[in-house]
């Protein structure tokens, strides 16, 4: 990989809400770019976005785009495109950040969130890896981030968890939607329902995803199998994920059974010195997180029926911690390695 001061990075889906966060947060991070490269469909192929003062135009990624020179790739395009591209973005050594889904539970390739497990992600600049390294699922981010505060304090045996997912998690197409079936709604007209499995407006739905094993959606498994590899835990995790009208930012009711119990003083300290944590109480809206880095923490409480359990209600901006910050967060620690 290049020198610390001379990075070549590119991003695939460029066009997307992710694509575009991470066009925003490499500026406002001051990230050690020397180019930048863009990437997307041919719907996008064309477009021009400004970086650092200069615009950029948006190429088409085809089975001809080459990589040469590359030294990170960020995509964000759909689980289809990262596993049809990655062996020809990684083909030179360029290290692919994928958010996708495609790749996070294979044993070869690191899933990683930088406050949890940075040295993981130091298996993709070895000779003979994939050179991929897996960003997690948002929502799982947004949990981990607070558990990784308490773990070392006391094992965490078990979660239970019910997310409360804004409509940005479905991307920026479904913003619009939510958005569009209140107007029509306000006009008096049948609300039109394409990015959900029914109407969101003035609705929750309990059903993010597919459903898979045991009647769970994979969103749902996700947050069981991606905690239990970035935390290289036995915790289990049981989720119940929510789609709900927001429009930005995912909020999640937690609940924790600890090893060993711990006082709420303790655990409260605990996260607020936690790197990538603020502790807000008495409680966290998703409506004051957006477009912020940490995952904000409220509501704790201890159980009242368990004394080695306690619970908590936390947010975090999806598409940056969730996704794009992560990324990006990533790649500095993969630097930090390079050059130390």
């Amino acid at each position: 990989m290049a020198n610390y001061n001379m990075v070549n990075l590119a991003i695939i889906g460029a066009s997307g809400a992710v694509g575009q966060e991470l066009l925003k947060i490499l500026q406002e991070r001051k990230f050690p770019c020397n180019s930048l490269r863009l990437f997307g469909s041919s719907r996008s192929a064309g477009t021009s976005y400004m970086f650092n003062g200069e615009p950029i135009v948006v190429e088409e990624l085809t089975p001809a785009t080459s990589f040469e020179g590359v030294d990170i790739a960020f995509a964000s395009a759909g689980a289809s495109t990262s596993r049809q591209y990655a062996e020809q973005i990684t083909k030179y050594g360029t290290i692919l950040i994928d958010n996708s889904s495609a790749f996070r539970m294979d044993e070869d390739v690191p899933l990683v969130v930088p406050e949890i497990n940075p040295e993981d992600a130091f298996q993709a600049l070895e000779e003979g890896s994939r050179h991929i390294i897996a960003n997690p699922n948002c929502t799982t981010i947004i949990m981990a981030v607070v558990l990784n505060a308490v773990e070392p304090l006391s094992h965490i045996k078990r979660v239970h968890v019910a997310t409360y997912q804004s409509a940005s998690g479905a991307g920026a197409q479904a913003m619009q939607e939510l958005q569009e079936q209140y107007n029509q709604i306000a006009r008096g007209e049948q609300p039109t329902v394409q990015r959900f499995a029914h109407q969101l407006a003035y609705n929750v739905i309990p059903h993010i995803d597919v459903f898979a094993d045991g009647d769970y959606t994979k969103e749902e498994l996700k947050m069981y199998n991606e905690t239990r590899k970035i935390m290289h835990s036995d915790i289990r995790v049981s989720a119940t994920c929510v789609r709900v009208p927001t429009l930005r930012a995912h909020s999640e009711a937690v609940w924790c059974e600890l090893q060993h119990p711990l006082s709420l003083d303790i655990i409260r300290q605990a996260i607020a010195e936690a790197p990538g944590c603020e502790l807000v109480e008495p409680y966290p809206m998703p409506l004051d997180r957006s477009g912020l880095d940490k995952v904000a923490v409220g509501r704790l409480r201890k159980d009242l029926a368990d004394d080695h359990s306690f619970s908590f209600f936390c947010v975090g901006d999806q598409i940056r911690k969730g996704a794009a910050l992560n990324a990006i967060q990533i790649a500095e620690s993969l630097l930090d390695k390079i050059n130390e």
